[in-house]
């Protein structure tokens, strides 16, 4: 019986959300306060701030109007934060409380494209799609000036750092710079030398040059006095961001001689430095690999020595500025997540395949990020062997590849294989040891890939170019795509799902067909090994579960709640109960012995692909199309102890209750009562006064020395009494000592006392009118008893014969 209770108490019963790892950028601006202690990046509707020492978000700042943010800007002061939004309104916030201190009309006729902020955090200039440059006080609050001149949408404004000048800087689609003088209201000059959009102004120091980028390839540098062009640096790459360095020398970064010099970024994802006056690039960083590296975002955060560039796959990267050796990595968007697992011996990082060639490690405890480049083209799955450090990567490239996690959380390409003719969608590592791997292709084989024993000596180091593996043994298993493989716990068996709608098993090495699983209705998505016992399960686009037997490949049982297909499955607690994903967005617990749904995780909004157990088995980790990574923790032994505590705190206080009616003490039995919020107790405690010979005495001094709020929830408790013909009296006795003693004006400050009459007043009614046709009866009842009375006998009289 013990064994029983405790077998029943190691069912999960439920999960609960530990971590939520969002989408915190989506494109747009990015800026670092003076500090380098907070990062802001636009996200949609939202501004983003992070925290960039732990990598969480801090705040999403939303204005009212729920509205795509398109332009934001902080003050050099790091005090107030403006946005401005699609609906034409400029906010201002209070960012680290997160309340907008002030909202006005951005009087544009279209939406703000750019704005910034003038160097004593006073003066806010707005660019808009209609052309038109505005200048607000934002410590007086009025607009001060309305700049018009400009062709086309201005995406560009900068004030001059000197703010005596009182000159602004803005720049339109018509590829001109537009020099602004605020004291005279006009345009002083018009600088044309660019071909294309101009992407960055910068000033020096001094404020007597101005360094100007563009798409058009070039980089020009500016006499601010003359207002003519000194230099023009051709830089091979269309140039989003360039950023003016310190005069001062960095031998690192090939900045050896005085003069200007400066920092450029662009199509071509590297950072180099330019010296102005040769017009030679005197360093590159190393060539970044993959696609989708291209730099989007640069700037300079000189207080915290802080260089942040963002990539277009929306990856923000902090720099040493100094010597340019990357600190930290933020992906800030993981688009479409396919698979997720956890990493390290004690489950300490994760890794996520999203929609992108590039792989992203995150140490749970920081959010540091770290995004691994290898594949050409999207990874659509993954798999880790037993010890945590070693894990595998398949991608639409139609390759594989092997990682290697060390001990300080850094990842290395260690081995890499090609050989598949069409996308590899699914890969399983050896379960006993760190042997081999096997993986599935839309070219309906499976590959099996041994591990070289180079690979696996502690001696060899993943400094050098990954290994290239070598297939043994290749089996064409399925008419379609195959979209799942599993190794048994043993590693002598595979089993492969396929679009065909079937699961076959195979015995390894050889690959050798075993049996067919035949039953569902659509495509298998997933296929899992239970790690206790001979059955296989099988996740299903017919929205099922099935579990098999492997010695005759029949069905044991069949799980059905999913509303769409089932995309994940995993055994959890030894085997006893399942979890699965669906593309419904629910995570469902599953106890296999009853069939039985236990919990419906509901947290995501879209497909769940990925779902991963941790070693332990007391976490799981999921990963959907809405971009969310999400950890869950088991918390069922927490709510037992909960569950628990509480029962025992109720009895306690029921023995209590039961202590203070023997003792007649009614006022602290009845605040007890109320207390425990159960209107069947606080009924037995009124019943028990009524019962007292002295019931109306006792019970107005009971109810009238009550606290207030307890006098609002009694009120509450005599609406559900005064339903019930049997408890209708205790319900008029408790209000008709509220009405007879409580001032009219403070009953009607009681709270919820409206929807409480309201309740009362029917019911109340129908107790009136039952009593008055009881009252009838009784009173037609005595007269009847009265006339059916007899009358008495006469008398007898004397014989008249005596």
């Amino acid at each position: 019986m013990a064994e029983a209770a405790a077998g029943v108490s190691r069912f999960k019963a439920n999960y609960a959300v530990q971590h939520k790892m969002e989408p915190f950028y989506k494109g747009g601006k990015v800026q670092l306060d003076q500090a380098g202690q907070h990062l802001f990046c636009m996200c949609g509707t939202r501004v983003s701030v992070l925290e960039v020492a732990s990598g969480t978000v801090l705040r999403s700042l939303e204005q009212e109007d729920q509205e795509d943010i398109t332009a934001f800007d902080l003050s050099p002061d790091d005090q107030v934060l403006v946005t401005a939004s699609r609906a034409l309104l400029l906010a201002q916030w209070a960012w680290r409380e997160g309340s907008v201190t002030r909202l006005w009309k951005a009087v544009h006729t279209a939406p703000v494209a750019t704005m910034a902020f003038d160097p004593t955090s006073t003066l806010l200039a707005t660019g808009g799609c209609d052309g038109a440059v505005r200048v607000w006080d934002v410590v007086r609050h009025y607009g001060t000036h309305h700049l018009r001149g400009s062709t086309g949408v201005v995406h560009l404004v900068a004030f001059h750092p000197d703010p005596a000048r009182l000159l602004l800087f803005s720049s339109a689609a018509d590829a001109t710079i537009r020099v602004w003088s605020l004291q005279s209201r006009s345009c002083l000059a018009v600088l044309t030398a660019h071909y294309s959009a101009v992407t960055s102004l910068v000033f020096s120091a001094d404020g007597h040059t101005m360094l100007s980028s563009g798409r058009d390839k070039i980089c020009i540098v500016w006499d601010l006095q003359s207002h003519q062009s000194t230099r023009t640096v051709p830089v091979f790459e269309s140039v989003e961001a360039a950023v003016l360095l310190p005069d001062k020398p960095m031998p690192e970064l090939g900045v050896k001689s005085p003069g200007l010099h400066f920092l450029t970024a662009g199509s071509q994802g590297l950072l180099r430095v330019w010296e102005a006056a040769s017009g030679k690039c005197v360093y590159s960083e190393p060539r970044p690999p993959g696609p989708g590296r291209e730099l989007t975002h640069c700037a300079l955060a000189p207080a915290s020595g802080l260089l942040l560039s963002v990539t277009a796959d929306h990856h923000v990267l902090l720099y040493e500025a100094h010597s340019l050796q990357l600190r930290k990595q933020f992906a800030g968007y993981t688009e479409e997540v396919l698979d997720v697992r956890f990493l390290g011996p004690e489950d300490s990082h994760i890794v996520v395949a999203s929609n992108s060639p590039c792989l992203k490690v995150f140490e749970l405890q920081t959010s540091a990020c770290q995004i691994l480049h290898g594949h050409t083209d999207i990874v659509l799955a993954l798999d880790v062997f037993r010890k945590g450090w070693l894990f595998a990567s398949c991608a639409k490239d139609q390759s594989i590849r092997l990682w290697r996690m060390n001990k300080a959380g850094q990842v290395a390409c260690v081995a890499q294989g090609s050989g598949h003719t069409h996308s590899v969608g699914t890969v399983c590592c050896s379960r006993l040891k760190e042997s081999f791997l096997v993986t599935g292709s839309q070219d309906c084989t499976v590959k099996l890939w041994p591990l070289p024993e180079v690979l696996l000596s502690k001696s060899s180091a993943p400094s050098g170019s990954p290994i290239l593996l070598q297939a043994q043994a290749t089996q064409r298993c399925h008419d379609k795509d195959i979209n799942s493989v599993a190794i048994a716990p043993n590693d002598k068996l595979l089993a492969t799902g396929s679009q065909d709608r079937t699961a076959k098993l195979w015995a390894l090495p050889q690959c050798q067909l075993l049996g067919v699983f035949s039953g569902h209705r659509r495509g298998l998505w997933c296929v899992q090994f239970s790690p206790m016992d001979q059955v296989l399960a099988t996740a299903s686009a017919d929205g099922t579960i099935k579990l098999w037997a492997l010695q005759d490949f029949s069905c044991l049982k069949t799980f059905e709640g999913h509303d769409a297909s089932v995309l994940k499955a995993a055994f959890v607690s030894r085997g006893t109960q399942l979890l699965s994903s669906g593309s419904d967005g629910l995570v469902k617990l599953w106890t296999i012995k009853s069939n039985e749904c236990v919990r419906t995780l509901d947290a995501h909004e879209d497909k769940v692909w990925g779902l991963h157990c941790s070693r332990l088995d007391d976490r799981a980790l999921t990963g959907g199309s809405d971009s969310r990574v999400i950890l869950w923790k088991d918390v069922t032994e927490e709510e037992q102890v909960q569950e628990q505590a509480k029962l025992e705190e109720q009895v306690v206080k029921q023995q209590e209750l039961d202590n203070l009616l023997h003792e007649r003490r009614f006022l602290r039995a009845l605040g007890l009562a109320i207390s425990l919020d159960r209107p069947h107790t606080v009924l037995t405690v009124i019943q028990a006064i009524r019962r007292d010979p002295e019931a109306c005495e006792q019970l107005e001094n009971t109810v009238l020395r009550l606290r207030r709020d307890q006098k609002e929830a009694l009120l509450r408790f005599c609406v559900t009494w005064n339903t019930n013909s049997r408890h209708c009296h205790e319900a008029q006795a408790v209000l008709g000592v509220l009405l007879r003693h409580e001032p009219p004006e403070e009953l009607l400050a009681y709270e919820g006392v409206q929807a409480a009459l309201e309740a009362l007043l029917p019911y109340t009614e129908r107790h009136f009118q039952r009593l008055s046709r009881t009252l009838q009866q009784a009173t037609f009842l005595d007269f009847l008893w009265h006339n059916m009375k007899l009358s008495p006998l006469p008398a007898p009289q004397p014989s008249e014969t005596t």
